[in-house]
């Protein structure tokens, strides 16, 4: 059995193929042609799949064929502002024997927290939250004029994004439509596409590499050394667009407005109208709007959120020494103050940028304290 073939296939943007793939690998499995490890504690509830952004291009029956091989206790399906790749990963779990659940993120507007920043840095009032346990990518009727304005905010969104940076770095210009077809496979695109959009641009135009490193040293204002190193690492010069340009400061970046995103409470009523459960993101802590937790928890809980979901990885091993002590400890409150207030727990990587952990090391000392809470708010969802 060719296995990266196999696996290539899994991340076709074609669903017969990648369910064609997902059936040969079931059979793999249980032949023994593919290797898979016990279940363990290690899971990931927070991946993001190409139906949003997967910094590895993974769709979400890679996701789950990932979970079996490497053993997971459980696996957590998470695409930006779309319910696209749920009925695929559902499918998937059952196909594969696999415990999972499935979530949505998007930004809100917190007005109480208008003046504080909160988990959305640079950006007063806004957050990052999430929907968890969604039993279909068909949202009930009442609900769908909602899913569709998130849908189509998106877009906007980042369409307006385009609109400006196509401005700066022309001629190295795309066009989102294009970039919709090449890059997703459903047309949700995202800033992390629209960098590698513009990276292969650049690419096309310039196909000097003196006359290409020029052209991204003057765009993004680093030395000509430096472009010409960032020009051999694709991921690093994608990262540096997207800061240079889309990030607060760039050309492409807009700030947001109370108007930009759905309120807290309108959210939640839409991801429990469609039986999921409002799920607060936490970033770190250290935010003025974090770092008042208990104020943050009893406000989400009065607009119903029930779950809670972070990212171990960033809230580990901090820029020193100090950084790590310092972010340990919120780390501490943080889960804490979950368990007196009977959220659950849901722990993840995101896999939305190139290089993200596919799992996190539950053997760190500072997370494997927690592992017990954790393994429980999955079963929670699973």
């Amino acid at each position: 059995m060719d296995i990266k073939a196999l696996e290539n296939r899994l991340n076709d943007f074609d669903p017969a193929v990648r369910k064609a793939a997902l059936l040969e690998a079931k059979a793999g499995f249980e032949s023994g042609a593919i290797g898979c490890a016990k279940r363990t504690t290690a899971h990931n509830m927070h991946c993001h799949s190409f139906f949003s952004y997967n910094g590895y291009g993974y769709s979400p029956s890679y996701i789950v064929y990932l979970a079996k091989k490497m053993g997971f206790y459980a696996v957590g399906l998470v695409d930006f502002d779309v319910l696209d790749g749920v009925d695929e990963f559902l499918e998937a779990l059952e196909i594969m024997g696999v415990r999972g659940t499935c979530g949505m993120e998007t930004r809100v507007f917190i007005p109480e927290l208008a003046d504080k920043e909160i988990n959305s840095p640079g950006e007063p009032g806004i957050a990052y939250h999430l929907g968890c346990g969604f039993k279909s990518g068909k949202v009930p009727a009442a609900q769908q004029a909602f899913a569709d304005m998130l849908r189509k905010n998106a877009n906007n969104r980042t369409r307006k994004v385009v609109e400006l940076v196509n401005g700066y770095l022309a001629p190295a210009v795309i066009d989102i439509d294009e970039v919709a077809k090449k890059y997703t496979p459903f047309g949700n695109v995202t800033e992390r596409h629209v960098c590698s959009a513009y990276r292969d641009a650049a690419a096309a135009v310039f196909a000097d590499k003196a006359e290409l490193a020029k052209f991204w040293s003057e765009k993004l204002g680093v030395e000509l050394a430096e472009a010409e190193k960032l020009i051999d690492n694709p991921v690093k010069l994608e990262g540096v667009i997207r800061s240079k340009t889309m990030k607060s400061g760039g050309v492409g970046y807009v700030k947001p407005s109370p108007e930009s995103f759905p309120t807290l409470k309108d959210m939640n009523n839409f991801i429990a109208g469609c039986g999921a459960v409002p799920t607060l993101a936490w970033l770190n802590g250290l935010s003025a709007g974090e770092n008042a937790l208990d104020e943050l928890l009893a406000l989400h809980k009065e607009y119903g959120t029930a779950a809670a979901t972070l990212i171990p990885a960033r809230n580990v091993e901090g820029s020193s020494p100090e950084k790590s002590a310092a972010l340990q400890k919120e780390l501490d409150r943080f889960i804490m103050a979950c368990a007196e207030e009977d959220l659950p727990l849901l722990a993840g990587t995101e896999m939305n940028a190139p290089g993200q952990l596919l799992v996190d090391d539950f053997e760190n000392p500072a997370l494997k304290k927690h592992l017990a809470l954790l393994l429980l708010g999955v079963d929670n969802f699973c």
